[in-house]
């Protein structure tokens, strides 16, 4: 089978839909010439013209007040904003207009546009550059909210994202962009709201996101060898989040531990934890709910610190013997 980088694959999913449908276009910070921060629209500025790769100002204001405009006269644009930690530009845009819109028109009008961002951390780009705000989007009606782990995913769902009729933030984690996996050569969809159980286990239940998939995966290997079988479950889509994986597999495990990179405070994991305590697999639970997130800090530009201020494998595999160990 055919393996891509989760950065290959995005870029074949942008080029295979613009090559299907003339309505998608792609605009944002130095995604021609340069093409783009991480590579994403490397060539294909060549292959399809300025007029459908169009090189903005820095302005994430104005990259996302262009595609809310082109998604309401008939276009599906797929915006890019260079960082994730500069969407912070663009809320006006994206939370009163582009979430609103078909609401306050009462369904005549949507607003189907992507807007892809890079995230998180692991990279020593320091505190501005460098944060997980998935949370503040999946709080907001009417938007929906896409994390792939990994290149399978991330080309199916960006194609079921641009198909969308509803505005989408894409987040992709700049770790991921160098991961390999296998990526069929055809136009596939990923489901939106499909959560996807991607290690079958008996002791414990993971639910991670992005990142940390690859992470729950490698500390699952390890605790195989110690007797401890972890099911992981990712979400993959976040807005809408289908949770019926995993409260199947806490009724089945007992026991839940949830990890993302975003700080604990407010973040998605209490969303996951209430839906499990609001549940009747709550009545299953041998132990309290564990969640284990980033350090309620800025990103550090210090590498050592920055490591220790989000969960590493090694910090999956304590938590998961510790939870595998209690009883209530």
């Amino acid at each position: 089978m055919r393996e891509l980088t989760y950065v290959e694959a995005i870029r074949e999913a942008l080029r295979q839909k613009m090559k299907e449908d003339e309505t998608v276009f792609l605009i944002g910070e130095d995604i021609g010439r340069y093409g783009g921060a991480f590579g994403a629209t490397a060539g294909l500025i060549e292959e399809f013209g300025e007029d459908r790769v169009i090189d903005t100002p820095i302005s994430e204001a104005g990259i996302a007040g262009a595609c809310i405009g082109a998604a309401l006269t008939g276009f599906r644009p797929v915006g890019e904003i260079q960082f994730m930690d500069f969407v912070t530009l663009s809320m006006e845009q994206l939370v009163l207009q582009a979430a609103k819109i078909r609401f306050m028109f009462g369904g005549k009008a949507s607003v189907p546009f992507v807007l892809r961002m890079p995230a998180g951390a692991g990279t020593g780009a320091a505190a501005q550059h460098s944060e997980s705000l998935e949370n503040w989007f999946v709080h907001i009606p009417g938007l929906k909210v896409v994390m792939p782990a990994t290149p399978y995913d991330a080309k199916g769902l960006l194609i079921a994202s641009i198909e969308d009729n509803n505005p989408v933030i894409f987040i992709e984690h700049k770790l991921l962009y160098k991961t390999k996996g296998v990526v069929p050569e055809d136009i596939y969809r990923v489901p939106l709201g499909k959560s996807h159980v991607v290690r079958q286990g008996r002791d414990v239940t993971i639910v991670a996101t992005s990142v940390m998939v690859q992470r729950a995966l490698e500390a699952a290997k390890q605790l195989a060898q110690e007797e401890i079988e972890a099911e992981i479950i990712d979400p993959r889509t976040l807005r809408p989040l289908d949770d019926e994986p995993i409260l199947e597999s806490v009724v089945k495990t007992g026991k839940v531990l949830i990890v993302h990179e975003a700080v604990k405070m407010a973040g998605f994991g209490g969303e996951i934890a209430a839906r499990i305590a609001e549940s009747t697999a709550f009545d299953y639970l041998e132990t309290p709910i564990c969640r284990l997130a980033g350090l309620d800090i800025p990103i550090p530009y210090n590498r050592t610190l920055e490591y220790h201020a989000v969960p590493q494998i090694e910090d999956i595999i304590a938590a998961a013997r510790d939870l595998t160990a209690l009883r209530v």
